[in-house]
C-alpha cells in the first residue's frame, strides 16, 4: 500500500476518468500510480503524452529492449510495481523468464547479445547515482546505435527512472501483474 493514497470518492478530471477507464478494461483494474499522478491532472497528462511517445511501434527501441531496460531501471530504484508489471509486460513483447531472471548478471549472461549488453550498461550507468557515461560507454553504445536510437534509448531510461523513483519513494505495491518472481533488486549503494 503506498504512503499516500487517494482518497474515496476523489473526482478526477474528465480525461484521468477516460484514462482510468480504459485501465480497467486492458488490466481488470486501475493502476495505483495512475491514480496518484492523477491528483496532478497536468503534470499526469504531460506524462502520458510522454510515455506514449517514448512506447510508440516507430521507436528505434525494439519493443522486448525497451522492457528490459525498464525492469533494470525499476530494480535499481527498488521498485516493486514497476519491476511487477513490467516483467509481465516484457512476456507479453517475448522475453522469457530467464531472461528476466537474468538481468542483474546481464554483462556476463549469454542471454542477451552485445547490443542489449550495451543498452543495459548505459541504463545501469545512467541510473546509478555517482556514475557518469564516459566515452567508452558511448563508443560502446555507438557500435549497435544510432545518435538518434542513443536520445531515444537515454529519454526511456530518464523517463524510467523518473516513474520508478515516484513509485518507490510513495512505497506503490506490486498490484500481482507478474507470475513469477524476478529479482527484486540488483546490488545497488543501498545495499552496500
Amino acid at each position: 500500500m503506498s504512503h499516500i493514497e487517494t482518497p474515496p470518492g476523489h473526482r478526477f478530471p474528465w480525461y484521468v476518468r477516460l484514462f482510468l477507464a480504459n485501465q480497467r478494461r486492458r488490466y481488470g483494474r486501475e493502476l495505483e500510480p495512475a491514480r496518484l499522478w492523477g491528483r496532478s491532472p497536468r503534470v499526469f497528462a504531460g506524462l502520458s503524452l510522454l510515455y506514449g511517445a517514448l512506447d510508440r511501434s516507430t521507436s528505434p527501441i525494439e519493443p522486448p529492449l525497451r522492457t528490459l531496460v525498464t525492469v533494470l531501471v525499476s530494480q535499481i530504484n527498488w521498485c516493486a510495481f514497476c519491476v511487477d508489471i513490467n516483467s509481465a509486460t516484457g512476456i507479453k513483447r517475448g522475453l522469457t523468464e530467464a531472461q528476466l531472471a537474468a538481468l542483474p548478471e546481464f554483462e556476463s549472461s549469454d542471454l542477451f547479445d552485445a547490443r542489449t549488453r550495451a543498452a543495459l550498461a548505459y541504463a545501469a550507468t545512467i541510473t546509478h547515482t555517482g556514475r557518469q557515461v564516459d566515452a567508452a560507454l558511448m563508443s560502446r553504445l555507438k557500435s549497435h546505435f544510432s545518435d538518434d536510437a542513443i536520445i531515444e534509448l537515454t529519454a526511456i531510461i530518464a523517463f524510467q527512472n523518473l516513474s520508478s523513483k515516484f513509485n518507490a519513494a510513495l512505497d506503490v505495491a506490486p498490484q500481482g501483474f507478474c507470475n513469477f518472481a524476478p529479482p527484486s533488486g540488483i546490488k545497488t549503494e543501498k545495499q552496500g
